[in-house]
């Protein structure tokens, strides 16, 4: 158990480091805050985001300015039908030396990165999204044989076009799951697009410096897992989750009645890694309800799925979640 005095100063010296990151990010990424701090959360919690937007709002930006704000190895893999899992893994080629002598070496893909994007990832086939579902839950690659050891931190940053989806691979619920958050990317507001404008369109385009450093990263990483979570709190994420769950005793008629099946065991971890980050990043020593409320969403929209039934009545998941959200809370405030 690490001492409270020590820990308290390690979370207000990290709190200010997050400040000056998000500013930094900032001068690129405009009117964007909560998915700014939704990406700045998963890095904290050493996971992995899908982000979901419509065309040109930013997404890889978002990646590449995030990459140089952490001071992270970036990578980029465009998908596509015919991308192969070699193209993303690395593959061995035969050399052979000036004295004749043949040797395989291993060219290393993409994928041997820190902060990797994947763009559209849902385009490419289901063999080489296998590829990188190994990378992304073991932080290795087995090629010839061989295991491979990819970049410490090592994180994925998935962008998914939410129409188009002739020629696409859904993502399947395995590796779905492996996504720490769901992150969607709206729409800006008029005067939030008035500013991209002015700032995106002119001779000078505004820089991000690095704020963090590899080791950093590693480091506030350990300290968000640190971080105290009170019982009540562990109550209320275990309440949300279970009540999403069509066959569990605890579920709401609203989640039998319209989800198809509910999520498991790891989305309980990923919102309880999540609201620790989240309070880290509002300058809290500790999460309060209202992380869960504001986490629910993005913990667990992808983790689960809409009935046949549900879909033709136009149910939406994110209505389904706000109302086991909302009977969680009112039933943890009475408790």
């Amino acid at each position: 158990m690490s001492d409270p005095a020590a820990l308290l100063s390690e979370i207000e010296a990290l709190g200010g480091r997050l400040s000056q990151a998000r500013d930094s990010i900032a001068r690129r990424i405009i009117g964007q805050d909560e998915v700014v701090d939704l990406a700045l959360t998963t890095l904290l919690c050493g996971g992995h985001g899908l982000l979901i937007g419509l065309p040109g709002l930013a997404k890889t930006r978002l990646v590449e300015t995030l990459a140089t704000v952490m001071d992270l190895d970036g990578g980029r893999i465009q998908f596509t039908p015919d991308l192969m899992p070699a193209d993303i893994l690395g593959s061995e080629v035969l050399e052979t030396a000036g004295d004749g002598a043949r040797a395989f070496r291993f060219i290393e893909g993409p994928v041997f990165c820190q902060l990797l994007m994947a763009d559209e990832i849902n385009r490419a086939s289901p063999r080489t999204q296998s590829a990188l579902l190994q990378a992304m839950q073991e932080r290795q690659v087995t090629v010839a044989g061989q295991d491979r050891a990819l970049g410490t931190p090592f994180h994925v940053l998935a962008t998914q076009n939410p129409i188009e989806q002739e020629g696409t691979y859904p993502l399947p619920e395995a590796q779905l799951d492996r996504f720490l958050l769901q992150i969607d990317v709206d729409y800006p507001d008029r005067e939030t697009e008035r500013r991209i404008l002015l700032a995106t369109t002119g001779t000078d385009d505004a820089r991000s410096e690095p704020v963090f450093s590899a080791r950093e990263l590693l480091a506030a990483q350990r300290i968000v897992r640190q971080m105290p979570v009170g019982d009540a709190i562990v109550d209320l994420i275990l309440d949300l989750v279970r009540a999403c769950r069509p066959g569990d005793p605890d579920a709401l008629p609203v989640v039998r009645e319209t989800v198809s099946w509910g999520p498991g065991p790891r989305a309980a971890q990923a919102l309880m890694l999540a609201v620790r980050a989240r309070a880290l990043l509002d300058g809290r020593l500790a999460p309060s309800s209202d992380d869960v409320a504001a986490l629910a969403r993005p913990v667990l929209a992808h983790r689960m799925a809409l009935s046949f039934a549900a879909r033709a009545r136009g149910e939406s998941l994110t209505d389904v979640i706000a109302q086991v959200s909302d009977s969680a809370l009112r039933v943890g405030a009475a408790a």
